[in-house]
């Protein structure tokens, strides 16, 4: 509302005595924000002359644009005798003008970004890398150390690295040349005896490193080399941190501390929450807050910027009235005084939250805003955030390729313009106005992010809105308290837990929400990926936004739609099976879809299951599972300790009732059975061990442990083996009339041993072919067990040649029908005798 509407809205005699009467919005700032953006962004990628040709000519071409209507006009005067004006009006002026700040602007971009990106190609870092040469440096480290997250390759986990950004001040070459530079690497760290040490790092330390360089992983990066070392011994630190670094380390420190009694999610999540220190965030929970697009709350925002500033200055709109709100007017604090005050504290938030982009727009765009209370102007939170981003580009070029840069600045620029419109055609729908001003952020806010996300992750989330509606209550107070806990540990450290303990309640109700939300089968829709999906998906936004107001007047039309949405996001297995015809409603035996490795299920009753191996990724198992519908395990067997058969483990757990886990009786590899052990600790399963030649039954299950075997009376000696593989435990199961054999990933020498040990082993049904179908196999067991069905889980496009040709030619030339996981998607096993079949998901 404007002019006399807001008058007579205020219900008052005379009107309303501040009416806040808007004009246009102002986007000056925007066109030479955008130019200077995107000038930044093309130039790095690009080498020297080419960034200082760019320049030049937006440099020349802004000039031509100031000085060409008045050399016209003095060419004119001489010839005619007679001054008079440069040709064009007032509006041509102003064009012109406009035109050559947004030349400027992007010259000044290209300039600053060209300069940024030769620092990255110069000196005698990069042509090392190239030839992976071992050096010694000196390096200043400039950011937190990082851990790498864990990555199944094949039959093993990659072990957890530690990143850090480094400048390197000094380096010594193979040849003992020194040359003095500061050139950005990335120092990774492998695990070793003083990881631990390295983790305890902070920004402005100097070291010692000896490694070896690498070249980066991607073009147009902004360090110039990876500096691989390794963690066997204890950092060699030069120079000790600054002070201002110190400090903060002990701030985040000490929040840390008073977490320590917390429950596992709130420790791990409110160092995140408020200082963006997400060290004990475990991969299931990221994965949970990534899954329901909650991942802004772990990386800090200008949320939590805005929150310390709403306690000191009030509500935006009324910081410059004499009814303003907030702690300074209740102290009697000025607005000078405030503005000095809330600087400090947006200076402080980012030393202590690290400079990260999301926090260095927000900050930027609070100090410009500060500025204007300061001063008395007429605050406008788009030219504070277009000024915002021009300068921070100026300042860090590289800022320009950031995707966190960009989310955040998309996310702020929606919330200021998006939101507040569709807040009030919310409320014009009768939509209570603090419900409809967060649901309209919420939306606003996931409309233009969501087609960025897509670039990055190949998903949609189906359940980003409703899970941050739910969590946005929580966020103020966990912030608040968190911040809190954060200045008061220094000093007592006692109350400090206490407002640590008070914020771990919002926070624990944020956790919850994350992983309730991502526990949904349909928390996620996979996505076209790269920037042609994230241009079909923001057609698409375009299109619903569009055609809400007229979708609003068909209400039948709305519900059928909220409807369907919610169908696909619990996606019940009842409608599951009748929409997609899986799984079968009488399967006794599923080979899950996992990629490369292993993931069965052996039904065991309505809803319950004996699963064996749980394959490489959480995520796949746990779907596979939902198809399912399995929510009941008696029984979880995890064949050998390899990771593409227990990476798994934590997605099978989820939101489960899992009795007892059972495992084979070798420890190796040691890193991936210490994995199970404290993924089951964690869930509060006992883990015991398959005890050769054991017999179990449940529901209509039967089954023997064939392997491994401790003997028979001493006719058959016991196979001792140190190799993983050899030691898979495998099952001959009996499900009604159905016979299967379970393999695990035997080689031919325990194939061998077990054939030994069971000469008389009778024909199967199914088999799960051991090893992905390698071409390891015994011809002589494949023929004594002459499976009906011939059943193989591997990845499609494995760098293994699974399956081998050989091994499939052998099953088929023994009666098998052969399925494949990579073809045929996950396989489900019904019927037995002559109606004995399977049957393929995709």
């Amino acid at each position: 509302m404007t002019g006399p509407d807001v008058h007579t809205a205020s219900g008052r005699r005379l009107g309303s005595a501040d009416p806040r009467q808007e004009g246009p919005v102002d986007l000056r700032l925007v066109p030479p924000a955008l130019a200077t953006w995107a000038a930044a962004g093309l130039t790095l990628g690009v080498s020297g002359r080419w960034a200082a040709a760019g320049a030049v000519l937006c440099a020349c071409a802004a000039l031509a644009l100031l000085a060409g209507p008045r050399v016209v006009a003095a060419a004119r005067a001489r010839r005619t005798g007679v001054a008079g004006r440069a040709p064009g009006g007032q509006p041509h002026a102003r064009l012109r003008t406009t035109a050559a700040g947004v030349l400027l602007c992007a010259a000044a971009g290209a300039t600053v970004a060209g300069l940024h990106g030769a620092d990255t190609r110069s000196g005698p870092v990069p042509g090392l890398a190239e030839e992976y040469t071992r050096v010694e440096a000196e390096v200043t480290v400039t950011s937190d150390p990082r851990k790498t997250r864990p990555r199944v390759r094949g039959d093993h986990s990659t072990p957890v690295s530690l990143l850090l950004d480094a400048e390197v001040d000094r380096l010594t070459g193979p040849d003992g040349t020194v040359s003095r530079l500061r050139t950005p690497v990335l120092v990774m760290v492998s695990p070793g005896a003083a990881a631990a040490e390295w983790q305890l790092l902070l920004p402005s330390t100097g070291l010692r490193v000896s490694g070896r360089l690498s070249p980066p992983r991607h073009e147009g990066e902004r360090i110039a080399a990876v500096l691989g070392t390794d963690a066997d011994g204890p950092p060699q630190v030069i120079a000790a941190p600054t002070l201002l670094q110190r400090t903060a380390g002990d701030l985040r420190s000490g929040l840390r501390k008073a977490t320590d009694g917390l429950d596992p999610d709130a420790r791990a999540l409110l160092p995140g929450l408020v200082v963006g220190d997400t060290s004990r965030v475990t991969p299931e929970l990221h994965d949970a807050f990534k899954a329901t697009d909650l991942t802004h709350l772990l990386a800090v925002s200008g949320a939590n910027l805005s929150i310390l500033l709403f306690l000191l200055i009030g509500p935006p709109g009324t910081a410059l009235r004499s009814e303003r709100r907030g702690l300074a007017p209740r102290l009697g604090i000025s607005l000078r005084m405030t503005a000095l005050i809330g600087g400090g504290i947006a200076l402080a938030f980012v030393i202590v939250c690290r400079p990260e982009p999301s926090v260095l727009r927000a900050a930027a765009c609070g100090l410009i805003t500060l500025l204007a209370i300061g001063t008395g102007r007429r605050r406008s939170l788009i030219p504070a955030l277009a000024a915002a981003v021009l300068l921070l580009v100026l300042y860090d070029p590289w800022l320009a390729r950031s995707y966190g840069f960009l989310l955040s600045v998309l996310a702020t620029g929606a919330l200021l313009t998006l939101a507040p419109r569709w807040a009030g055609a919310l409320q014009r729908h009768r939509a209570p106005p603090r419900l409809a001003e967060v649901l309209a952020a919420a939306g606003a806010a996931q409309a233009v992010c969501a087609p960025i996300v897509v670039v990055l992750a190949s998903r949609v989330s189906l359940v980003a809105i409703p899970c941050n509606l739910l969590a946005e209550f929580a966020v103020a107070p966990a912030t608040v308290l968190g911040f809190a806990a954060l200045a008061v540990a220094p000093v007592s450290m006692p109350a400090a837990e206490a407002l640590a303990l008070i914020a771990g309640w919002p926070v624990g109700w944020i956790a919850s929400v994350a992983r309730t939300g991502a526990a949904l089968p349909g928390a996620e829709a996979d996505w076209p990926g790269g920037w042609e999906g994230a241009a079909l998906l923001a057609v698409l936004t375009t299109v619903l936004v569009l055609s809400a107001r007229r979708l609003a007047r068909h209400p039948w039309v709305c519900s059928a739609a909220a409807l369907l949405l919610v169908l696909a996001v619990l996606r019940p297995v009842p409608l599951t099976r009748i929409m997609t015809g899986w799984p079968p409603p009488d399967w006794a035996f599923a080979l899950c879809d996992v990629g490369q490795g292993d993931a069965m299920v052996l039904a065991a009753g309505e809803g319950t299951g004996v699963v064996v191996d749980t394959g490489p990724d959480p995520r796949l198992i746990d779907g596979c599972l939902r198809e399912l519908g399995i929510t009941r395990v008696p029984l979880l067997l995890l064949t050998h300790f390899h990771a593409d058969h227990v990476r798994g483990l934590p997605g099978a757990l989820r939101g489960r009732d899992v009795a007892t886990i059972q495992t084979t009786s070798l420890g190796e590899p040691a890193d991936q059975a210490a994995f199970v052990r404290r993924t089951a600790a964690t869930a509060h399963v006992p883990v015991v061990p398959a005890v050769p030649g054991e017999r179990r039954r449940i529901g209509p299950l039967d089954w023997r442990v064939l392997w491994p075997t401790a003997g028979t009376g001493g006719a058959v000696p016991a196979f001792v083996t140190e190799e993983p593989n050899d030691s898979s435990v495998t099952l001959f199961v009996r499900s009604g009339g159905l016979t299967l054999l379970l393999l695990g990933d035997l080689e031919p020498p325990a194939q061998r041993g077990m054939l030994r040990s069971y000469p008389a082993l009778p024909r199967v049904d199914v088999l799960k072919v051991a090893h992905h179908g390698s071409a390891y196999q015994d011809a002589a067991l494949l023929r004594s067990v002459r499976p009906r069905l011939a059943l193989v889980s591997c990845g499609t496009d494995n760098p293994y040649g699974h399956p081998a040709a050989t091994t499939l030619e052998t099953l088929r030339a023994g009666g098998a029908e052969v399925l494949r996981t990579d073809t045929d998607g996950a396989i489900a096993v019904t019927g037995a005798g002559a109606g004995l079949r399977a049957e393929g998901r995709s």
